[in-house]
C-alpha cells in the first residue's frame, strides 16, 4: 500500500482557523436543473422502440438519436459498465463536457440530471429520465453509480503503468466507433474522443488520500439508464474491458458482457410544443 504523503511545510499558527472556513457550493442549481418532468413523463408513457444497437464485450459502437427522442443503455447478460461519449449530430466540436456536468450536478448523476456540452455552446445535450439504479445512492465507502469523475481507460496510461499495449481500452473502442460512424481515419477521429459518463460504474474517492477507486458495479441484467436527447446526437458506447470493474481493467482477464442501446420515439404529439435548447447566448469578449 502506498504510504500517505508527509507534508514538507510546517502548519502556520492559524492552520486550524484556515481549515475551518465554511464550504460553499459553487453553482446554484435552480437554472441548471430546469427540466419539464411532467412533459418527459407524458412523452415516455406511450413511447415506442424504433431501433437498437448491440455493443459487444470489449468493443465500442456508435449510434444516432434524433432530438426529442429517448435512448436507453441496458444491461443484458451480466454486470458490465460502459463508457459513453456524446456529440452534436451536426458538429463534432460540440461534445459532452463531463467536468462542467460534475460541477453543475455532482460526481455521480441520475434521474433529473443533465449532460452538458462543451464551451462555447454550454447547453444540455441529454437529460436522464429514468435510472433503475437510483436506489443505490452513496454507500459506506462513499461510492456511487454513473460517475463523471473518471476519464476512460486508455492505451497510453496502460502503457505507462503496465508497460504493454492493449487495444481494447475504452478510449480506443470509442475512437474506432466514431471513426466508423464518420468514415474517418483512426487518427482523425481520436481527438474528438473525450471524457466520459461512466455508465453503471461504481466509484468514489478514498477517505485518506481522496484517490479515485472503483468497486464491483451493482448493475444486473434488465437494469438501464434512460436519456432524453435534447439535440440531435451521435453517441458512442464502449463495453469496458473491466467488466463490472470490481478487480481491474484494460486486459482480457475480467468477465465481460455486451450492452444494448435502445432508441425510442416519444408518444405522438407529446412534444409538439417542445424545442431543443439554444446554445449559450454569452456575447463573447468585447472589442479591446
Amino acid at each position: 500500500m502506498r504510504e500517505l504523503k508527509v507534508p514538507s511545510s510546517p502548519p502556520p499558527a492559524d492552520a486550524a482557523e484556515r481549515r475551518a472556513a465554511k464550504p460553499v457550493v459553487v453553482y446554484r442549481l435552480d437554472a441548471a436543473r430546469l427540466n419539464d418532468a411532467p412533459l418527459s413523463d407524458d412523452a415516455r408513457s406511450g413511447m415506442g422502440k424504433i431501433g437498437e444497437t448491440i455493443v459487444p464485450a470489449r468493443e465500442g459502437r456508435a449510434f444516432d438519436v434524433p432530438a426529442g427522442h429517448f435512448f436507453r443503455i441496458v444491461s443484458i447478460e451480466g454486470p458490465q459498465v460502459g463508457d459513453l461519449n456524446l456529440w452534436n449530430g451536426a458538429n463534432l466540436s460540440e461534445r459532452f463536457f463531463s467536468g462542467k456536468t460534475r460541477a453543475l450536478h455532482a460526481t455521480h448523476v441520475s434521474t433529473g440530471d443533465r449532460l452538458w456540452s462543451s464551451l462555447p455552446y454550454l447547453r444540455p445535450m441529454a437529460t436522464i429520465t429514468h435510472d433503475t439504479l437510483d436506489w443505490y445512492g452513496f454507500d459506506a465507502d462513499g461510492a456511487g453509480v454513473h460517475d463523471v469523475i473518471g476519464t476512460r481507460c486508455d492505451p497510453y496510461t496502460n502503457r505507462l503503468i503496465n508497460g504493454v499495449d492493449y487495444h481494447h481500452c475504452c478510449h480506443s473502442n470509442l475512437t474506432r466507433a466514431l471513426a466508423a460512424r464518420m468514415k474517418l481515419p483512426f487518427g482523425d477521429a481520436e481527438p474528438h474522443v473525450h471524457d466520459v459518463l461512466n455508465v453503471f460504474m461504481c466509484t468514489g474517492f478514498t477517505r485518506d488520500e481522496h484517490r479515485y477507486f472503483m468497486k464491483a458495479s451493482p448493475v444486473r441484467p434488465g437494469d438501464f439508464i434512460e436519456f432524453f436527447a435534447e439535440i440531435d446526437l451521435i453517441g458512442a458506447l464502449s463495453a469496458c474491458p473491466g467488466g463490472d470493474c470490481g478487480a481491474g481493467h484494460s486486459n482480457d482477464e475480467a468477465p465481460c458482457h455486451p450492452l444494448r442501446v435502445e432508441i425510442y420515439r416519444p408518444r405522438e404529439a407529446a412534444l409538439a410544443d417542445w424545442r431543443p435548447p439554444a446554445v449559450s447566448d454569452y456575447a463573447g469578449e468585447p472589442p479591446g
